[in-house]
């Protein structure tokens, strides 16, 4: 009885850092916490060596691989932020601007990792914002929200997608089909939200797009980039495996005679690679010692009770100890439902949405907040609840309602 006990305190110990960011007294971030928690799971014998190599879910870790490499060749041949600029360009007003972030940013997200996208977009917004001398607060925060709406609407939106995905065996398109028109409502929801929380930012006025965007397009790889992705997203679409055709198109996008490979492998986030290895091993810990079995027989009755208390434990969970640890955890639950692919689903949106409700809900956010502080911008906690709240209650609401 010692080992169980000593799992659940390890794990506990593990999600409480996870969640915060750090623990006291020590030097350790979220990858260094969950390999930390995966070490001593081995070491009090909770798990053994080829029970930890049997929890690593190697589709997921493909498929995050795989993406990183994309969006790394997308980042290098200037896709990023020549999307941004037509933004800008486009933009007429600070409303208009607005709308444009938050379409840009939850599209890209659609198609791409979210925290990706915010990790490209942040900068620039900066950028713009402090030449219009507008502030700056308004859109990084539609930015970060819109990134976490616009990923719910496909398996490689964001991670716990991904996961969801290659566990659920649901087809790519069929994904997409059911939660994009939530992942729409909701970018709406976050336009509105964030023109009525900062009303004063919105008055109706006119802009002038400066010329501040300074973008170094390297042509053959945006052209090679645009071809193998377009035929990734057709075999997405005509059914073969998702982390297959995405390592089919992270290769061909490595094969070539003009970029070093190491530009590409330094856009990669060898941390956030790491962090899921080390989460999957201290979650199936659980399992090998039982307690995902008694989680599953204590929650059955919430299961059975019917989609919408699944969907409020998933948000409250995912904001308790992090969403994708919420989805390894609650994916047992799945095969209680009649209808397993709404469960799916359901579990899909519920956990990806929940990320908005504080500046703490996902990694986007963080990540947003983080570079905001290097350019002296502060976005606080209660700056962001303002918009997160209101935006996280509506958005589960419809996602309640349409999938």
């Amino acid at each position: 009885m010692i080992i169980p006990i000593l799992t659940l305190l390890i794990v506990v110990a593990t999600i409480i850092g996870i969640a915060a960011g750090r623990w006291p007294f020590i030097r350790a971030d979220r990858t260094t916490i969950a390999l930390i928690g995966s070490a001593f799971m081995l070491g009090i014998g909770a798990i053994s060596l080829e029970e930890a190599y049997v929890a690593l879910d190697l589709d997921t870790i493909l498929l995050l691989f795989s993406m990183m490499v994309i969006n790394g060749s997308l980042f290098l041949s200037g896709f990023f932020g020549l999307i941004t600029q037509r933004v800008v360009q486009f933009a007429r007003g600070p409303r208009s601007l607005l709308a444009l972030v938050i379409g840009a940013s939850g599209v890209l997200s659609a198609l791409f990792l979210n925290d990706t996208i915010v990790l490209m977009m942040t900068p620039i917004v900066l950028d713009v914002t402090r030449t219009l001398r507008r502030n700056p607060l308004p859109y990084l925060i539609g930015l970060a929200v819109a990134a976490n709406i616009g990923s719910t609407a496909t398996i490689t939106g964001n991670p716990q997608n991904m996961i969801i995905g290659n566990s659920s065996n649901i087809p790519y398109l069929d994904f997409a089909i059911a939660l994009t028109p939530t992942a729409l409502i909701g970018l709406v929801i976050c336009w509105f939200i964030v023109m009525l929380v900062y009303r004063d930012e919105f008055q109706r006025g006119t802009l002038t797009a400066p010329d501040v965007l300074r973008i170094r397009i390297y042509r053959p790889l945006l052209r090679k980039a645009a071809l193998v992705i377009s035929f990734m997203l057709i075999a997405f679409l005509i059914g073969v495996p998702v982390p297959l055709a995405a390592f089919l198109a992270a290769a061909t996008l490595l094969t070539t005679r003009r970029l070093r490979p190491e530009r590409v492998f330094k856009t990669i986030d060898w941390n956030l690679l790491t962090f899921f290895a080390g989460l999957f091993v201290v979650t199936h810990a659980l399992d090998v010692q039982g307690w995902t079995e008694l989680l599953f027989t204590t929650l059955l009755p919430l299961a059975q009770a019917g989609m919408v208390p699944f969907g409020i434990v998933s948000v409250i969970l995912s904001n308790l100890i992090s969403n994708v640890p919420a989805v390894l955890l609650l994916q047992e639950l799945v095969p209680a439902f009649a209808d397993q692919q709404r469960a799916w689903l359901t579990l899909a949106a519920t956990a990806t949405l929940a990320g908005n409700l504080t500046l703490l809900g996902s990694v986007a956010n963080l990540i947003m907040a983080e570079l905001a502080a290097r350019w002296g911008v502060r976005v606080s906690f209660s700056a962001y609840l303002k918009v997160g709240l209101p935006v996280t209650i509506l958005t589960v609401i419809v996602s309640l309602v349409l999938v």
